[in-house]
């Protein structure tokens, strides 16, 4: 009987107006053992609201978060200031990264700038992307 690989990480988050892009992700997520389990987020609003309730509660908190540039109401940029205000505790347990369906140089500048973005990654996220992440938090 073949043993079960443990994913990498207990809980990843995604923020994506797509849902599309969300279900496509989420399936890549799971089904290569990258994290267990997917908070999936239409809004950054919900998503700010969902860290801000569980930001001490560490087990409810995602190691890895992905957040979309273009979004109605609030973009991705938009929803890392507001992630800025959250506690130490959580910014130093979460790593955020900024995606994007397009590559614009003034975005990647803004995410590289950002103390609280790890990387810019350019949409669809990739097996490979999953596997670089997995290695630069190992």
């Amino acid at each position: 009987m073949e043993e079960k690989k443990q994913p990498k990480f207990e809980t990843v988050m995604m923020i994506d107006d797509s849902s599309i892009d969300l279900y496509i992700t989420s399936r890549l997520i799971r089904k290569n053992n990258f994290g267990q389990e997917v908070l999936q987020f239409s809004t950054a609003r919900e998503a700010l609201q969902y860290l801000q309730e569980n930001q001490k509660n560490i087990e409810k908190l995602p190691k890895v978060i992905f957040v979309d540039i273009y979004m109605p109401l609030m973009s991705g940029f938009e929803f890392m200031e507001e992630y800025d205000k959250l506690s130490a505790t959580l910014k130093n347990y979460c790593k955020a990264y900024i995606i994007s369906s397009s590559v614009d140089d003034k975005e990647v500048i803004l995410a590289r700038k950002n103390k609280n973005v790890v990387a810019f990654q350019e949409k669809p996220i990739t097996l490979k992307f999953l596997e670089e992440i997995s290695k630069d938090c190992a």
